[in-house]
């Protein structure tokens, strides 16, 4: 599966993405708001994942979709994610991460933007979830400028392993109805 957008291109990801995984999530600035991803995070970890990854591709009905992002000449810079879809409820959860050199550039936005649009016009989805940790104000901020709205406060619902700080989650839902 792929997915572009004006200066992106959103694919699935490879074996061969492990180096460029691991140079941008690696990086604690990232991970410490990501619920599963370790600190050190390794090579060995890249490749588990990417295996993860693999045979989700192949699952019928998928469940998952994780894309990398890069850039048209190739540059991977993170990655976007259905998680937890249901086709039969319409409902899926949204995650996403960029490597620190990519941040406040425009392009979660623009790979958000085309993962939404594919969740509703492709899959047919009827709401998407974004649990996000209550310290992560940029990842909230881009849910809100994408039109979710803040549904609630899950208190003390998760602990992040990279860093084992336990975190709060606010919950912000779309519809598509809400969507641009």
């Amino acid at each position: 599966m792929k997915l572009s957008t004006e200066r992106l291109n959103l694919r699935e990801f490879t074996l061969k993405d492990a180096k460029q995984v691991v140079r941008n999530i690696g990086n604690l600035k990232v991970s410490r708001y990501l619920l599963v991803v370790p600190h050190p995070y390794s090579l060995k970890d890249a490749k588990w994942w990417l295996n993860q990854c693999q045979t989700e591709v192949r699952k019928r009905p998928r469940e998952k979709y994780n894309l990398a992002i890069e850039l048209k000449d190739h540059t991977l810079m993170g990655g976007v994610s259905l998680n937890k879809v249901d086709r039969y409820q319409g409902t899926a959860d949204i995650g996403y991460y960029l490597g620190e050199d990519f941040w406040r550039q425009g392009y979660m936005t623009e790979a958000a933007t085309a993962i939404i649009n594919f969740a509703f016009d492709k899959l047919k989805l009827r709401r998407l979830q974004a649990p996000i940790f209550r310290e992560n104000k940029a990842s909230q901020g881009l849910a809100k400028s994408l039109g979710f709205k803040k549904e609630g406060l899950l208190r003390k619902v998760a602990r992040a392993k990279s860093t084992g700080k336990i975190h709060d989650e606010v919950v912000y839902g779309l519809l598509k109805e809400d969507w641009k």
